[in-house]
């Protein structure tokens, strides 16, 4: 772990708190009129995702942790893990459905996907901003349904259940965001 100054926080960067591994998401340098520098923090758990505000003075050290990222291909689902090849090694990496959260939601054959280690621990996984995802069951449009924002639930073959417009059918592909889970377009 590398020490660094509280004048060095960026977003982006994690650093190791006593509650564990957490990443930048906002900084503020604050100097007041009277008194010594801060940094106002808001920090987002690596693994659980809760955030936490914290403040620190301009003096203190903070341990940096250093994250290193995989870019790897889902290849199938073996009981409640998930079988990743690691693009660079064609090693194949299990990963725990706990590990990977809402992602697994997201998840088909040949997908990529980027692993977040540390120290050869996996903590998180970023995917792409949407994936392509056929719908499996939802109930057919029916004519003179011209309603327009209505909507309609879809599950997809992931086993996700979305919100759609009514004119999409069973056995469309379609484009789902994976930040929020929504509905974008028709692939």
């Amino acid at each position: 772990m590398a020490a660094i100054s509280t004048s060095d926080i960026r977003n982006g960067i994690t650093i190791k708190v006593d509650e564990g591994l957490f990443s930048v998401i906002e900084f503020q340098h604050v100097k007041p009129g009277k008194g010594g520098a801060f940094v106002r923090t808001k920090l987002r758990n690596a693994r659980t995702g809760a955030v936490i505000e914290r403040t620190y003075r301009s003096d203190e050290r903070l341990e940096q942790a250093i994250m290193d990222k995989r870019d790897t291909q889902f290849l199938y689902r073996d009981g409640d893990d998930y079988i990743f090849m690691d693009q660079s090694t064609y090693d194949q990496v299990p990963v725990s459905s706990k590990s990977l959260g809402e992602a697994a939601n997201f998840l088909k054959e040949t997908g990529k996907a980027m692993l977040i280690l540390h120290n050869d621990e996996i903590i998180g996984v970023e995917l792409p901003a949407s994936v392509e995802l056929t719908i499996t069951e939802t109930e057919p449009g029916i004519q003179g349904d011209r309603v327009s924002g209505a909507r309609k639930s879809a599950t997809l073959e992931t086993g996700l259940v979305i919100q759609v417009p009514l004119f999409v059918g069973p056995g469309e592909m379609i484009k789902v965001d994976t930040r929020t889970g929504d509905y974008m377009t028709r692939a």
